[in-house]
């Protein structure tokens, strides 16, 4: 993942993968970025620093229920 801030327009982008989107406006300001089959590959907020405390983006802790793999082929 990376995460993309622009201070200048107060937008936060949060890239999940490469290919080329389309865009889900799931309420005003939160763009989603989907693949045509579904899969997330970005996330888009502006007004950002009014939507939430940008300083938790760059600290954060992951937690699981369960242990996640990768599968192989």
């Amino acid at each position: 993942m990376k995460v993309y801030y622009d201070d200048e327009v107060d937008a936060l982008y949060l890239k999940f993968g490469d290919e080329t989107p389309e865009v889900i406006e799931i309420s005003e300001g939160v763009n989603l970025d989907t693949t045509s089959e579904d899969k997330i590959v970005g996330i888009e907020i502006l007004n950002a620093s009014q939507k939430m405390d940008l300083k938790t983006i760059l600290s954060y802790s992951l937690e699981f229920e369960k242990e996640i793999t990768r599968g192989t082929a």
